[in-house]
């Protein structure tokens, strides 16, 4: 009784070492079906994370340039300078900046509005992005004329 138990016990063994010779190949095939959609999942959270930081870089360069333009003796050319200094200073070049109206022609109290965009494809990461190419990306901030 004893050796139709290890005989049993052995075919067991084996059948398990043979299944396990049979799924060597198994996760080279799942690796190759994953990896393309992993690769893609993290290009495109890389993607969107800088489009995001552009954003806010943006916001924060209109914001600069309607401080600028708000002030009694602004003119449109120092708001665009300011805003392109901005921008330059934490590494986005090329930005587009609208001021409506000439802060040197606006009365007290009036609005102004400082807009800046810039095409995603010009401060993209990556050599062509597919996510967000064509997409262009914008601020706009709007501050009162001062004066008395």
């Amino acid at each position: 009784m004893r050796d139709s138990i290890d005989q049993q016990a052995s075919a067991t063994r084996r059948r398990h070492r043979l299944r396990r010779r049979d799924r060597k190949g198994t996760s080279v095939v799942e690796f190759a079906i994953v990896a393309p959609l992993f690769f893609m999942l993290l290009i495109g959270i890389i993607e969107v994370g800088r489009a995001l930081m552009v954003q806010q870089v943006l916001i924060n360069a209109s914001r600069v340039g309607a401080r600028r333009a708000v002030m009694f003796s602004s003119t449109e050319t120092a708001v665009i300078d300011a805003v392109e200094e901005y921008a330059d200073g934490v590494g986005v070049d090329g930005v587009a900046v609208t001021v409506t109206p000439d802060p040197a022609a606006a009365d007290s109290g009036d609005a102004v509005t400082v807009s800046v965009s810039i095409d995603f494809g010009n401060v993209s990461w990556l050599p062509s992005p597919w996510f967000m190419g064509g997409k262009t990306i914008s601020a706009t901030s709007v501050m009162r004329k001062e004066g008395f």
